[in-house]
């Protein structure tokens, strides 16, 4: 109880998973068993005679051989598997019509997931220390409660068939011994579907117990959803450090571009962007390396350290600093005053430069 009431956050779709696949899923055994008693009655309801008769041949066939024939190893074998095979083809759509519902109503409930997990021994319930805590819990009163309400439930359902039932019981003494046999068939019948209605009713209330219990027991701490956060987005620490790898790889790659470039434009102090124009390869000059403040200092002493020139003009700085990203030629409005700078830095290297 303590535990759980920490517990305030709503599970997480990992957490449901987790627990799906060690077999943890809101399921009510009080609903299988009703749903199955039901179906077992129905089904009876409409094969009971058939098998009855069937059955009854059976009987009548072994009794009309017991004086014929001889019995011995063999031929007792061959009896024995010949009304085994004869039962079971009697039987057999009950219990594959049994079986089923028995699946239907499980994958109703939880949908259809094998758990080798939860088939695994649990060694942990051995301890005579948790299953003595298990017998004291909230979980056990509950199932207490549920006990009572079955007996109840079931009890007075059996006692208003019975009652129904006993105002015709003084007919079947006039009756002959294959009606009396058909009607307790039916009273049987209608014991079992009582019972079954009693139960569902307490399997559905329960299955809405168990939907809430598991929720509740799935609930996690705000602790826990931290720590789930750092498994599947990784440590902060972690990401902050590749963080800073990737951009001083990038920032190495970006300054190698430096003394390939044409000129270097500045803030003068804050800002610098290396343009390059190669006719062959690009329609337009391209910006191969841009920073501020540190990355700027270094870019302009690469750019020195290489002869590349270095051009004050702060509008034309921060305009391409702001709008042009690393290798994307520059727009258009800025055409005109980067094809200046670079007819300037040409001339200065008496180089051709053509302006469309």
């Amino acid at each position: 109880m303590f535990d759980r009431d920490s517990r305030t956050e709503a599970p997480s779709p990992r957490r449901r998973q987790q627990a799906r696949e060690k077999g943890s899923v809101a399921r009510s055994q009080d609903l299988n068993s009703a749903v199955l008693l039901l179906g077992a009655a129905m089904t009876l309801s409409f094969i009971g005679a058939g098998m009855i008769d069937g059955l009854g041949e059976i009987l009548k066939s072994l009794i009309r051989q017991a004086g014929t024939v001889k019995f011995d190893d063999a031929s007792t074998a061959i009896l024995i598997r010949r009304q085994v095979f004869a039962v079971a083809k009697i039987l057999l759509p009950f219990l594959l019509t049994i079986m089923i519902i028995g699946v239907l109503v499980n994958v109703t409930q939880v949908g259809f997931h094998i758990s080798w997990k939860a088939a695994a021994p649990k060694w942990e319930r051995l301890n005579p220390i948790t299953g003595f805590q298990r017998f004291f819990s909230v979980r056990s009163l509950v199932e207490l409660g549920k006990s009572i309400l079955k007996l109840l439930f079931v009890g007075l359902a059996l006692y208003f068939t019975l009652q129904t039932a006993s105002l015709q019981t003084p007919w079947m003494f006039f009756m002959p011994t294959n009606q009396i046999i058909g009607e307790m068939g039916r009273l049987l019948n209608d014991l079992f579907f009582a019972a079954a209605m009693a139960l569902l009713a307490i399997g559905l209330a329960d299955l809405f117990y168990q939907r809430w219990d598991h929720e509740q027991s799935l609930k996690m701490t705000k602790e826990e959803v931290k720590e789930e956060a750092k498994q599947q987005e990784g440590d902060p620490k972690v990401k902050g450090k590749i963080r800073e790898l990737m951009i001083r790889s990038s920032l190495k790659r970006m300054m190698k571009s430096v003394p390939e470039a044409d000129v270097v434009i500045t803030n003068p102090v804050h800002l610098a962007v290396a343009i390059k124009y190669d006719r062959a390869q690009n329609s337009a000059p391209i910006v191969v390396a841009k920073g501020a403040r540190k990355v700027a200092e270094r870019i302009k002493e690469i750019a020195a350290e290489n002869g590349v020139p270095i051009v004050e003009n702060k509008p034309l700085a921060r305009a391409l600093f702001k709008s042009v990203d690393i290798g994307m030629e520059r727009p258009v409005d800025l055409y005109k005053a980067v094809a200046e700078v670079l007819a300037y830095v040409y001339r200065i290297k008496n180089k051709f430069f053509g302006v469309a």
